[in-house]
């Protein structure tokens, strides 16, 4: 794992998540069975600064990689239900307030989970996705499967993916089938979830932060007992993508 250096508004992120409880260290058993010594809850980004924190922090993450990356671009932020939906619409808020000549079009869109059979009806909410780039905007990634539903959906609308942006990127590889049924990991090399999905669709995955982000930002704060505990789990969890 390389040494991460933070720019201060992930510095400022990491401290708030925390002091939120957002962020929270412990033994938390994860749905594949591993024992992780921190957790990232990211439902309770849902009071008013707290959402203004982290859409901002997607904003800035978009942003900043549109200029590193002159050959990406997007119309509209996809946010699938339900916790994208937030997202998509205060992240376009946010890119809007960083450069509104560049961002000020940009649309937001989400899925409803049942057909709506009234009044507009449909699935769709928001920017329709026909003819339109877009980047899919939600919390986390844990085995792929509901990104690769709102591909489809995407798709089945006739629009085109040009990126995803998840909050969190725990760098952690794939779980076999053995530690789903409560074994121990055989400790073979794989890659994580956002590289397989990096893999298949070929479009960047962002994240605005990463497992090392929190372990510098741990650093910064004199946690040594978080970082210790995190720098351990990489070491026998860490994907090798």
């Amino acid at each position: 794992m390389a040494t991460t250096t933070l720019p201060p508004w992930k510095t400022e992120l990491i401290d708030l998540a925390l002091t939120s409880n957002i962020l929270t260290f412990g033994n938390f058993t994860l749905k594949s069975g591993r024992i992780s010594p921190y957790f990232v809850n990211c439902g309770l980004f849902c009071r008013a600064k707290l959402i203004r924190a982290i859409s901002s922090a997607y904003a800035r993450t978009l942003d900043a990689y549109t200029k590193e990356h002159q050959n990406f671009d997007f119309d509209v932020l996809f946010g699938p239900a339900y916790k994208g939906i937030p997202l998509c619409a205060t992240t376009a808020e946010k890119l809007a307030g960083i450069d509104e000549q560049r961002w000020g079009d940009v649309g937001y869109s989400f899925n409803r989970k049942e057909v709506k059979d009234h009044g507009e009806g449909g699935l769709m909410v928001g920017e329709g996705l026909k003819g339109k780039r877009v980047v899919v905007i939600d919390d986390v990634m844990t085995s792929g499967k509901a990104i690769r539903e709102a591909i489809d959906i995407i798709d089945g609308q006739g629009g085109k993916l040009v990126g995803i942006i998840v909050a969190l990127d725990r760098e952690e590889k794939m779980p076999t089938e053995s530690e789903k049924e409560g074994k121990e990991d055989d400790g073979s090399e794989r890659g994580s979830a956002i590289g397989e999905v990096r893999r298949e669709t070929g479009v960047p995955v962002l994240a605005v932060l990463t497992l090392s982000d929190l372990i510098a930002g741990m650093e910064k704060m004199g946690r040594q007992e978080e970082v210790k505990a995190m720098q351990q789990y990489y070491q026998k969890y860490g994907a090798k993508d």
